[in-house]
């Protein structure tokens, strides 16, 4: 029926870095990490030829994509310290990854899911795409980012 939506949902887990909040006027200002979680929920028009929404053995690109962030530093490409950053990157004491629009745990969940949605599309030919990106920075406190489909 119409009102029926097909879903399938992938975590990854225990993914450490840091990040900051530079213009935070509390503690967030300060560099410091969590053990991050992702959970995305892939939606479609039609099951593919094994009845998935999503053929997670297809989701390389996405897991190499958040390789990237295990032990790194996530700071806005704005951050006034960004020359600081950079000096430790190229020493070697960091590994800086630098992000368009925050490093909120609200601005990472907008980040990942715009990346889970433009890979898992490009995997399925736009047959499936992510509706909702959950993001934990540990136990208490997460962000959403969802859409309605299509």
């Amino acid at each position: 029926s119409d009102s029926m939506r097909l879903v399938c949902h992938k975590a990854y887990h225990d993914i450490p870095f840091a990040h900051r909040a530079p213009l935070h006027d509390g503690h967030c200002k300060f560099v410091h990490g969590h053990n991050w979680s992702f959970k995305f929920t892939f939606e479609a028009k039609q099951l593919d030829e094994n009845g998935f929404v999503m053929d997670f053995g297809k989701l390389a690109p996405l897991r190499a994509w958040l390789g990237r962030l295990d032990h790194s530093l996530v700071i806005p490409k704005d951050d006034p310290d960004r020359r600081v950053f950079e000096t430790l990157h190229l020493k070697g004491l960091v590994q800086l990854v630098l992000v368009d629009h925050g490093s909120s745990c609200e601005a990472i969940a907008k980040w990942a899911f715009e990346e889970a949605d433009r890979i898992v599309r490009e995997a399925t030919e736009d047959r499936a795409f992510c509706i909702r990106c959950i993001v934990n920075e540990d136990a208490k406190n997460s962000a959403t980012c969802t859409s309605f489909g299509e």
